[in-house]
């Protein structure tokens, strides 16, 4: 059963109106027209919320307008699966070329044109999609970075909101000249691709994208067979030294390789050690290290730049030097708190009045 005609029965059985509708789900009047018309498709029930507020609204059991909705989309990707694929929009291959690097870009046209839709501009418009569709996923829950789209497009907030789902929904084979105007074209700043690889370099808009470049290689590799090193199953085999090991650390032990050597269980135990001594890692050396208190096994107050000494020696030395510097700071602070506490003993008057006569 068609879903914008049960939402329309609905809406006439409790008297209400489109706009009652589209406020309660938080969208434009026309979205809601465009939607109950058959203009735009019903959106996938897993990228947006508009089912559960519309059903809400109109009393429908929970989750069944997103049912209904489900089984709609499958009977329809059904139905056009049986079809080729229609091209692309010429205003959409145009923007695609628009990014593309200028010295490829006579090329890439060349392809497109003798192959329209074919395996390369599925692949590069596919690849581009991806690649945005990340992005937007990661900032959805930001209005304001949604704003600042908004403004590159050219569209108002509210009308974004309402994009973004059919965008998120969209693939190479159905994308609009609106979804791509919409996201694409404003957060891409420009591509390009290795014919001979079919490896993409993609940079996206630097303002709004802190990783803005993008790389996209496709290699092919043979099957990697990793046989685990006797050491490591003698290692892990002790519950005693490995139990405390965790997923983390036991595969980052699997994943040590070794030419023409096969280390012990003994290795394992001290790589291990390594891996977990705050003192092997630079990033965090310094902030262990002032974290350390009077007693332990580093003196307090000792922040010794740990990424200055590169050698194993130079460390060592650091650190003996460090340790006497604390012992002589502790001993002085010590000897000074024991000279303040030090009190003068009283004075005997009688004494020194027998002192005077004798």
């Amino acid at each position: 059963m068609d879903v914008c005609l049960v939402i329309k029965q609905r809406l006439e059985e409790l008297g209400l109106e489109q706009r009652n509708l589209a406020a309660a789900a938080g969208v434009t009047e026309s979205y809601i027209s465009q939607l109950l018309t058959g203009k735009k498709s019903p959106p996938a029930t897993g990228r947006t919320k508009i089912y559960g507020k519309m059903g809400k609204f109109l009393k429908f059991p929970g989750g069944e307008l997103a049912k209904l909705a489900d089984h709609q989309r499958r009977e329809e990707l059904k139905r056009s699966l049986g079809g080729s694929p229609a091209p692309l929009f010429r205003e959409v291959r145009e923007m695609i070329l628009l990014k593309c690097r200028r010295e490829n870009v006579k090329q890439v046209r060349a392809i497109f044109e003798k192959e329209p839709f074919g395996d390369l501009e599925r692949l590069v418009t596919q690849k581009l999609l991806d690649v945005v569709k990340r992005v937007v996923n990661a900032e959805v829950e930001s209005e304001k970075w949604l704003r600042s789209v908004a403004r590159l497009s050219g569209r108002s907030y509210e009308a974004m909101r309402i994009t973004l789902d059919e965008f998120m929904d969209a693939d190479a084979f159905k994308v609009s000249v609106q979804n791509w105007a919409a996201f694409v074209d404003p957060l891409i700043e420009s591509w390009d691709i290795n014919l001979a690889t079919f490896g993409m370099e993609i940079v996206l808009n630097r303002r709004l994208i802190p990783g803005y470049a993008k790389k996209i290689e496709f290699v092919e590799q043979e099957p990697v067979k990793r046989e685990e090193e006797p050491g490591l199953k003698e290692f892990l085999r002790h519950q005693g030294v490995s139990g405390g090991a965790t997923e983390e650390e036991i595969e980052f032990l699997k994943n040590l390789k070794f030419k023409g050597r096969q280390p012990t269980a003994l290795y394992y135990y001290r790589e291990l050690q390594n891996l977990r001594d705050p003192l092997h890692f630079r990033a965090i050396a310094a902030h262990v290290l002032r974290d350390k208190k009077p007693g332990r096994s580093q003196p307090g107050g000792s922040v010794a730049p740990m990424h200055t000494y590169l050698e194993a020696s130079g460390i060592e030395k650091q650190l003996q030097l460090e340790g006497r510097k604390g012992a002589i700071q502790r001993w002085t602070a010590k000897r000074g708190s024991a000279g303040r506490n030090h009190k003068p003993r009283p004075r005997n008057d009688s004494a020194a009045g027998t002192k005077r006569v004798i």
